[in-house]
């Protein structure tokens, strides 16, 4: 590799004097060198041939392309001193050597020196055009000013603008020679906000994806707004669209490109302007982070070109456009290009492609907020029953049970039923709904006595105590055996089965594979689950799932065991197993919980997890408080930290349960988050509600949004009755018909203002 500042594995970085910035310096052009180039889209890019000796290697294809680039920096008015030609020389220099022999390498060592003598006896003799060329790809929203760079790099109109309204309606190429270098501008119309227009803008690139196909371009120029960046700026969902279209590695060769760089510096928090340099560093190291986000990436450092296109910019006594910090914007353009062009062609030659990754690998590192996201989720102490503290104190209760006091109710033919009224029939189904209901509480309260009598002692609880004979579990009655047929391919599928069911504790089942290719059903895996109390107040818990297909193998488990005291703390221990690509993860987490009061619960835990190499130690502490038996208040707030960084988080969330729960799991909570990582803190609301609107009619709605201006609805819903079913129709139906008015009138809009 012979680029530094980039996410590939061995990369060659040049030494960067101290005190001077790899981004941004009032002394020196942009200090950036342009990152490592690579395949554009998909390996889809190849960089041209520039070289006149055909029949030469690949060293010697080097050395005609140093000669080029000093040719070009000395008309550029530039010193070879510059640190970004520095940079090239020295990478080209360092890559040639990895690749050269060792006959060879006395030669590497003194062509930068002849090249730049060569490079000077052709300048003298005159400016001819140089046999170098690049292609460039211009992408940016609509009016940031991509149009109008293209006019003031070749200093006349060649692209259609426009102040008010987008002035680029297809692909097209702008060609031009700018100091003897044919420039090619791939212009593309400019992108819509990313808040509702995801769907023109991925319609958009795709048509860019199919065209840089056939025509590959050498460097990407990305276009941004310097005056309209704030601290609410986020085009996170736009970068993301570019890079899941064109490919991570679009990013390898592309330039930021910061436009209206003269516009006036807004005030700082002391009611002056603030500086120029660290409004500019701020504003652009901004526009790299959601990068970082994009790729999943954050090795990679993108070079920065700040352009003023305006008529009442500054100029030199060349007529050349100054930028407030004294730089001509235009021959750093046009160094950052070559820089960009020439250490692609050299990656080409000397066969460096296969070195370069970008984005998650093999070995990328787990996300530390999706970590202290799972650390801070609630556990419950279950039991082999299946029940949990919150339930054993709901349904404490010394009350009568309601449902023995009801009177009988004479259960309806269906040929009764259909002679009765709407509303009789209305009263006749709320009557077996509620009935349902308490007698559903009933089998709950009998549980929940059943097992706290199990957990004491036989010295506690003799045979003389009142409950004993109730408690007493009724004798089993075998069931007669289900009639199945002798083959798996039944001609009747309600007999098709997959598994025998034992008696012991162990449940295996298959997965199943909805795409699979099966025969019959389709499985491509096996599920495993058991749970069995160890002793009174030990339990004790394992389930897995392991699924392959003809590439991957996946392995998902979690073991656990949960020691419950009704008087002291619980305990709650255990390990997750699972796969993440080609590596294993493993998480070792710990809660214990105290009941201090009686309506109020404080815990504490940990977490260690391992991937790879890399380790990541969490802790949390937990509040809960129960108001009555229907509100409950959940404060928790946890860090978790590893390969130098850390994540902070907590919330707060409350939840009221409706008056069935939890036989109706009616309930609606609200939650409030906050998350601090890599220097920013992300505030985030949610709202969750589960309701029965009607009997047989279940709906669960479920609505976030953080400070980032990023959220999700969600409505989900089930039904038993066929009417309400066949409505769901509706809903694709009524989503159609205002997708074609929204084009209908934006297509309207369109043939007005272009009238």
């Amino acid at each position: 590799m012979i680029s530094s500042g980039s996410p590939a594995r061995a990369s060659i970085s040049a030494p960067v004097p101290a005190g001077t910035s790899s981004r941004y310096s009032d002394n020196q052009m942009n200090e950036s060198l342009p990152p490592p180039q690579s395949v554009v889209v998909e390996d889809s890019c190849q960089s041209q041939n520039i070289f006149d000796d055909k029949k030469g290697g690949p060293l010697a294809k080097i050395e005609a392309l140093q000669i080029k680039f000093l040719c070009l920096v000395r008309r550029l008015g530039l010193s070879s001193e510059n640190l970004v030609v520095a940079q090239v020389l020295y990478r080209l220099q360092l890559a040639s050597l990895i690749r050269a022999g060792e006959s060879d390498v006395k030669r590497v060592g003194h062509k930068t020196d002849k090249a730049r003598a060569i490079a000077a006896a052709q300048e003298g003799d005159g400016q001819a055009d140089l046999d170098f060329s690049f292609k460039i790809l211009v992408l940016g929203k609509t009016g940031v000013g991509k149009s109008a760079t293209i006019n003031s790099i070749f200093d006349q109109s060649k692209a259609a603008t426009d102040a008010f309204r987008p002035a680029t309606k297809h692909i097209q190429e702008v060609v031009g020679t700018v100091s003897g270098i044919k420039i090619t501008f791939i212009d593309t119309p400019g992108l819509l906000p990313s808040c509702s227009n995801q769907r023109q803008n991925r319609k958009m690139m795709l048509s860019v994806k199919r065209y840089i196909k056939k025509s590959p371009p050498d460097i990407v120029l990305y276009f941004e707004r310097l005056d309209v960046i704030n601290m609410g700026y986020s085009d996170f969902p736009l970068l993301k669209l570019i890079t899941d279209v064109l490919g991570s590695a679009i990013w390898f060769n592309t330039i930021l490109v910061m436009t209206h760089c003269s516009s006036a510096l807004p005030e700082g928090s002391d009611g002056y302007p603030v500086s120029y340099e660290g409004f500019v560093t701020r504003c652009t190291s901004l526009v790299q982070h959601y990068i970082h986000q994009a790729v999943s990436d954050t090795r990679l450092e993108n070079p920065i070109l700040l352009v003023e296109n305006h008529s009442s910019c500054k100029t030199n006594m060349k007529g050349e456009k100054v930028l407030p910090n004294g730089q001509v914007w235009w021959s750093q353009f046009m160094l950052l290009c070559a820089s960009t062009k020439v250490l692609g062609d050299a990656n080409a030659l000397l066969k460096f492609q296969d070195s370069i990754h970008i984005g998650q690998t093999g070995t990328r590192l787990p996300s530390l907020p999706h970590l202290l996201s799972s650390l801070l989720q609630p556990r419950s102490l279950f039991t082999s029953s299946g029940s949990d503290g919150d339930v054993d104190g709901i349904l404490d209760t010394d009350d009568d049970d309601d449902y023995d006091q009801l009177p009988p109710i004479r259960i309806l033919t269906k040929a009764q039923f259909e002679r009765l009224t709407n509303a009789q029939k209305n009263d006749y189904l709320d009557e077996l709904d509620y009935r349902e209901t308490l007698y559903l509480k009933k089998q709950l309260k009998e549980e929940l006595r059943r097992r706290r009598n199990s957990m004491l002692s036989k010295d506690e609880l003799s045979p003389n105590d009142d409950n004993f004979e109730n408690e007493t579990s009724p004798e089993a009655v075998p069931l007669p055996d289900m009639t199945i047929p002798l083959s798996f391919d039944s001609d009747f599928p309600v007999y098709r089965y997959r598994c025998l069911l034992s008696n012991d504790r162990w449940l295996a089942r298959p997965v199943l594979d909805s795409q699979g290719w099966d025969h019959d059903v389709g499985f491509d895996g096996i599920n495993v689950e058991t749970s069995v109390d160890v002793k009174q107040n030990l339990h004790a818990s394992v389930v897995g799932q392991m699924s392959k297909d003809k590439h991957d193998f996946r392995i998902q488990s979690e073991c656990a065991a949960a020691y419950v005291n009704q008087e002291g703390p619980s305990v709650y221990a255990g390990i997750d197993i699972q796969t993440s690509g080609r590596d294993l993860v493993c998480t070792i987490r710990g809660d214990t919980k105290l009941r201090n009061l009686k309506h109020n619960m404080t815990g504490c835990g940990f977490s260690l997890t391992s991937f790879g190499n890399k380790y990541f130690i969490g802790a949390k502490l937990e509040d809960s408080v129960s108001v009555g038996k229907r509100l409950k208040i959940v404060l928790n707030a946890g860090r978790i930290g590893g390969n130098s960084k850390a994540a902070y988080g907590g919330s707060l969330e409350a939840t009221l349960r409706g008056k069935d729960y939890p036989v109706r799991d009616d309930k609606i909570g609200l939650a409030m988050t906050v998350l601090n990582f890599d220097k920013e803190t992300v505030l985030g609301g949610s709202i969750q509600s589960d309701f029965r609107p009607r009997r047989g009619t279940k709906m669960s709605v479920n609505a976030n949004l953080n400070s980032r201006r990023m959220g999700q609805v969600s409505i989900r819903t089930n039904s038993s009755e066929h009417f309400e079913i066949a409505l769901i129709i509706l809903v694709p139906i009524v989503r159609a018909l205002f997708r074609g008015r929204r084009a209908v009138e934006d297509s309207s809009i369109r043939r007005e203002m272009e009238g």
